[in-house]
């Protein structure tokens, strides 16, 4: 059975964005079948016109899918990062998850594969506690998580969170980070493999 991964993401300058295709093309190499989408954007016009970064970012992603419950349904895996706000996942994020009620209630959301990124303006700006958030959301669905641990070297490389690859933002995207991101990426590509 192929793997069926939904990469869903929420970026507002284009960090988890970038983060998300990097996992994308590491999904698809291991053989997965990916859909790339991401979380509807909430924040109203007003904010997103007055920073000239969020607004240039916005308009480059526009063609992008947003997730929808089905997309949810099709996927047997899932790879969600989003940015950390006050120490947990942007709201945007938890707006789409929010959605997701029906689907769960079915067990729509259930026996599947999850990993998490994330990324925060500085190393200790809650990066921990949004991928524990994320885990906690996909616990309630009856998911398994797949976080990298300290399965390859190089997340020692690259801050050595063992709970998902996390971004500071400015940070320069280096093959270390590259790498780090797609052992994560097909990790849980294996694991959903095993699973089906």
């Amino acid at each position: 059975m192929t793997v069926k991964l939904a990469i869903v993401y929420y970026s507002s300058y284009g960090t988890n964005h970038q983060m998300a295709t990097i996992a994308a093309e590491a999904a698809k190499s291991a053989g997965a079948e990916v859909r790339l989408l991401k979380a509807r954007e909430t924040a109203p016009d007003e904010a997103i016109n007055g920073q000239d970064a969020w607004k240039a970012h916005h308009e480059a992603t526009a063609d992008v899918p947003e997730a929808t419950a089905d997309d949810m349904e099709w996927a047997n895996a899932y790879l969600i990062s989003a940015g950390t706000r006050f120490g947990v996942m942007a709201s945007q994020m938890r707006a789409f998850i929010d959605t997701l009620g029906g689907l769960w209630a079915k067990g729509g959301l259930a026996n599947k594969p999850i990993s998490a990124m994330t990324s925060a303006q500085n190393a200790h700006g809650g990066q921990e506690t949004t991928l524990s958030s994320l885990y906690t959301t996909a616990m309630h669905w009856g998911g398994f998580v797949v976080a990298p641990g300290y399965t390859n070297e190089v997340l020692f490389k690259t801050g050595g969170n063992p709970y998902g690859y996390s971004h500071t933002q400015g940070a320069e995207f280096t093959d270390d980070v590259k790498s780090a991101i797609s052992h994560q990426t097909r990790r849980l590509v294996e694991v959903a493999e095993k699973l089906a």
